[in-house]
């Protein structure tokens, strides 16, 4: 019997959750010899399992409905997460549901982070350069084991202190590295796509590249938000990132990318920009273009 896409990214969260959550809740109990966990522990684990569940069923669920929008994928898990954290015979259902909307909202941004870290990562692997998360950036420089000169470095540790980028493009050269690219994942920016766009362009202004991958980009129909990328009317002159990359065909054009699991299209573009930055890296300002129009 084939599964709905529905039925398949439940089955996958539930599988994901229960056996992660298992995991976990051993090796807390294997440290702490109480026989059970504080509630603090079980917060951390259950956390911990439904990030890991999110995560994992919005990937098969991609790679097994290649021919379904990605934005229907990330919908079914999150009726699957609501469903599992509010009940269904609860007094308190309404209460219930609102705090499992804001337990999805926490969870789900963190999992689409580390999502588009191992893709991006996986795509790259033979090409010198890794996609990192904020912490990890934090730790290299905290090591000093990044390359880059004292005024980027400064640089970083204020994008860092204000949780502005949520990836970091590293690129090793002759045994060193070279934090060159900041990126924003965004499961959808509608609402914040103005306050995104903002840090982007000093990210530009500043010689890095600067970009942003989103799951649900049925935003960009409208015209106002596209242009927020692209620019070229009168309210947004100039481009707000130096590309956008949308898990879908639809809506996509200038410096609008379409890309899947493979994320073709970024990475591309990511060994373009390295090679850019490394080599005429005065010139890698807002008008650099990976596919030149």
């Amino acid at each position: 019997m084939t599964l709905t896409v529905k039925e398949y990214c439940s089955k996958i969260y539930e599988d994901t959750y229960e056996s992660e959550k298992e995991r976990l809740t051993t090796e807390f109990l294997k440290v702490s010899h109480s026989g059970t966990l504080s509630a603090a522990k079980e917060n951390t684990v259950e956390t911990a399992a439904q990030k890991e569940a999110i995560k994992t069923a919005t990937i098969k669920g991609i790679s097994t409905y290649n021919n379904v929008e990605v934005a229907l994928i990330w919908k079914a898990v999150y009726e699957t997460h609501i469903h599992r954290k509010s009940g269904i015979d609860n007094a308190d259902i309404i209460n219930k549901v609102i705090a499992a909307d804001q337990s999805w909202k926490k969870s789900s941004g963190h999992a689409f982070e580390e999502m588009c870290k191992i893709l991006g990562t996986a795509a790259l692997q033979e090409s010198g350069i890794e996609i990192i998360l904020q912490r990890d950036l934090n730790t290299l420089i905290k090591a000093e084991e990044l390359d880059n000169e004292p005024r980027d470095i400064s640089w970083l540790k204020e994008q860092i202190k204000a949780s502005i980028f949520d990836l970091f493009a590293i690129v090793n050269k002759e045994n060193k590295k070279y934090c060159f690219g900041c990126i924003q994942s965004k499961t959808s920016i509608r609402d914040r796509v103005t306050r995104d766009r903002e840090p982007s362009m000093g990210a530009m202004k500043s010689f890095f590249w600067s970009t942003c991958i989103v799951l649900d980009g049925d935003f960009l129909k409208l015209p106002k938000f596209s242009h927020m990328v692209n620019g070229g009317t009168t309210e947004h002159e100039h481009n707000g990132w130096h590309g956008m990359y949308v898990f879908s065909e639809l809506h996509t054009g200038g410096r609008i990318y379409p890309i899947d699991l493979d994320i073709k299209n970024f990475k591309e573009h990511a060994i373009k920009a390295s090679n850019e930055w490394l080599s005429q890296r005065q010139w890698f300002d807002y008008k650099w273009m990976a596919t030149p129009q």
